[in-house]
């Protein structure tokens, strides 16, 4: 007989959805549910534990997008104004970080299969607290890019919080936890911009820097007191020496499945970085032209904000019952297709209220269940001993997809303001191509499941 302590109504609640007998002390009141099959307590239990972990890991990404999307539209205007950078320096600013991403990412990644995700995680982190620093105290263009390029080197943060939730997720399962994170994200960037536009507004440019790294540093204290390792010593040493437990080259290659995911991860990617590389700036020069500066920081703010709550919305409404019903490989075809109509319409329809109000929540709202299903396609395509690696693989393609199109975005920009978003979104609707394609040939991974069975479970 075992012993736990945890609400007996969340237990019962618990036991029924996976579809197993509530244990007789479930009827009780006490704090201390006392379950007389082993087995089935270990299953409630892990249920239970891995609720615990998903809340820890939005709470950790949630945490860190808010540090970063404070920053995000005052870095254009920070490093134009402050340094004098033109459009296409500032480009190429925001391209490095992306660059040493992607560089850093497959890297990472096969480290946190190896090694394991919280050291990683913890790592990725601090670089995030001393680029933000770094950032705050510039005086010059090199400083600016120092930073941008230690926080990319280190940007393993989401990359690793999903191979985690891979981790302690089934197949079934999984678009709906890599989902969590985007809808952390969404939550991020609804807050983050606004609050970062308010700052700018009241204090300085750099004191959001400040903020941003002091945001930072608590999901350093939260990923070492509130998460542990989700893989076992024992999976790591026997991925350590299994040759078969990395992904190299050869293996993304011969794996066609994979490869188209990761061409939708460049494409993708690529249309989403010229909107925003230059979103910041059309906000300045045509949506609030003519306004004060402090008038173009908060409403450039807001705008970003409608991103992030059209991310709570897909994930929190839309993101499950859309999977139940058409699958993921439908999801990126449909996603494609809005996402790309609602970036055209932001140059269409030249409205603050439209821009902040309807296109980009439709614009998140179209991430929000395109990319969950595109990643989840990644992690099914391989073994689960790889899929940290193949999330970074897929990371590094849809890096270099923001490496061009954020170093093109300023171009495309200096040409006219509105062909960056003419340009993403034709790009997306192409994209149904690939994806039409990936739904026929995607065939899951298929490998033997542990013995789980109460025979061969030691309590």
């Amino acid at each position: 007989m075992i012993g736990y302590t945890q609400s007996p109504f969340e237990v019962c609640e618990i036991a029924v959805k996976i579809k197993v007998s509530p244990p007789q002390a479930c009827r009780g009141r006490s704090r201390i549910v006392v379950c007389p099959d082993a087995y089935l307590c270990l299953v409630v239990l892990k249920e239970i534990m891995d609720r615990r972990r998903v809340l820890t890991i939005f709470l950790i990404v949630f945490v860190n997008f808010l540090g970063a999307s404070i920053v995000q539209p005052i870095l254009p205007l920070y490093a134009g104004g402050r340094f004098g950078a033109s459009p296409g320096t500032i480009s190429i600013l925001l391209a490095s970080y992306f660059a040493a991403q992607f560089l850093a990412a497959p890297v990472l990644g096969q480290l946190s299969d190896r090694y394991g995700r919280l050291p990683v995680l913890v790592l990725s982190q601090v670089g995030t607290v001393a680029s933000f620093l770094i950032l705050a105290g510039a005086e010059s263009l090199p400083m600016l890019f120092a930073g941008r390029i230690l926080d990319g080197i280190t940007g393993g943060n989401v990359i690793v919080a999903q191979a985690y939730l891979t981790d302690i997720s089934t197949p079934k399962q999984r678009a709906g936890a890599l989902g969590v994170v985007f809808m952390a994200f969404g939550l991020g960037y609804a807050l983050g911009p606004a609050v970062g536009g308010f700052i700018s507004a009241l204090a300085d440019d750099r004191t959001a820097y400040y903020v941003a790294a002091g945001i930072s540093l608590v999901t350093v204290l939260m990923t070492i007191f509130l998460l542990d390792e989700s893989l076992t010593p024992a999976q790591r040493l026997a991925r350590r020496l299994n040759s078969q437990s990395k992904l190299g080259a050869h293996d993304v290659v011969s794996n066609p499945s994979l490869m188209v995911i990761m061409a939708l991860g460049f494409v993708a990617q690529l249309s989403i970085a010229l909107m925003n590389s230059t979103l910041a700036l059309y906000g300045e020069q045509v949506i609030f032209a003519g306004q004060p500066s402090d008038n173009v920081h908060l409403g450039n703010g807001l705008i970003f904000s409608g991103f992030g709550i059209g991310q709570v919305i897909a994930q929190l409404f839309l993101l499950r019952p859309l999977i139940a019903r058409y699958g993921e490989k439908w999801l990126i075809v449909f996603g494609a297709v809005f996402r790309g109509l609602s970036i055209m319409s932001i140059v269409l329809i030249v409205s603050p209220f439209w821009v902040a109000g309807v296109a980009m929540p439709l614009v998140a709202i179209s991430s929000g269940v395109m990319m969950p299903s595109v990643q989840t396609l990644a992690t099914t395509s391989v073994s689960r001993s790889v899929s940290g690696a193949a999330l970074g693989w897929y990371q590094s393609a849809a890096t270099m997809g923001i490496i061009l199109g954020t170093a093109l975005g300023g171009q495309f920009f200096s040409i006219a303001p509105a062909l960056p978003y003419l340009i993403a979104g034709g790009i997306l609707l192409l994209t149904t191509i690939p994806a039409l394609y990936l739904k026929r040939i995607h065939k899951p991974y298929i490998e033997p499941e542990p013995d789980i069975s109460p025979a061969t479970v030691a309590v």
